[in-house]
């Protein structure tokens, strides 16, 4: 069962049996807390014009996101989970559009089971696939696909999930937080003279929050959508792309 650690969010990856993309800093611990919030789903935007022509579908959906990790004009929200936290999300549907996690995302649907994850749902993502997909098959392709180009907040949970996958455990929460405070992606939310960018945001991108459910994407819709999926529930046996 090899488990393979892939860097960057511009990949090609042959189908594949799970993916996991990771976005720590910040895109889906946003939508850790947005589903926390009471969202119903977060449909996925490659390009501004396509998050635009979705709000033009429905005006009540919520755009969020950033580029290059500044808030985007027209957006009711950006990519911060400081400014989200409070907010009720119930029965409301977001458009996210983020330059690492959505675009790693988009570039990981051939796959059977594909799941977004932040530190804060690292390990209930990592013990749900482990639970609930894993199978004592050699040729069981998987891929943690850490988003950020060259920072190590994704990486070190990437490595993280890997350990947690694989029952070694070698790397610790601790181990993995201190990497992410340390990492390139978070040296902007301590600069000073960059205030648009929040240092509590980096407080809440590295708790452990105990979680009921995984962020899922449904391979189903014409527009990948994340949802909700609870732990107990059961996966159906035909689902996304095949192999």
């Amino acid at each position: 069962m090899p488990i393979r650690i892939i860097q960057g969010h511009h990949h090609t990856l042959e189908a594949s049996h799970i993916n996991v993309v990771i976005d720590v800093i910040r895109a889906f611990t946003v939508a850790h807390y947005a589903f926390i919030n009471g969202v119903q789903g977060i449909i996925l935007a490659g390009t501004l014009d396509d998050a635009l022509r979705l709000k033009k579908i429905d005006p009540d959906f919520l755009l969020a996101g950033e580029i290059q990790g500044l808030p985007i004009p027209g957006f009711e929200l950006d990519n911060s989970p400081v400014r989200l936290h409070n907010l009720d999300l119930r029965e409301k549907f977001l458009i996210q559009k983020t330059t690492n996690g959505v675009t790693a995302t988009l570039n990981a649907l051939s796959t059977e089971h594909l799941f977004v994850t932040g530190f804060t749902n690292a390990r209930t993502t990592a013990e749900f696939i482990k639970r609930n997909l894993l199978k004592k098959d050699d040729d069981m392709i998987i891929n943690l696909i850490a988003s950020h180009p060259s920072g190590d907040d994704d990486l070190a949970c990437a490595q993280y999930i890997s350990e947690i996958l694989q029952d070694t455990n070698r790397i610790s929460a601790e181990e993995t937080i201190e990497r992410i405070r340390k990492s390139e992606a978070a040296e902007k939310f301590y600069d000073n003279e960059k205030p648009e960018f929040l240092q509590e945001d980096i407080s809440f991108c590295i708790q452990e929050l105990p979680s009921d459910f995984v962020m899922k994407v449904n391979l189903n819709k014409s527009n990948p959508l994340i949802e909700r999926f609870q732990v107990g529930a059961l996966i159906p046996d035909h689902e996304g792309y095949h192999l």
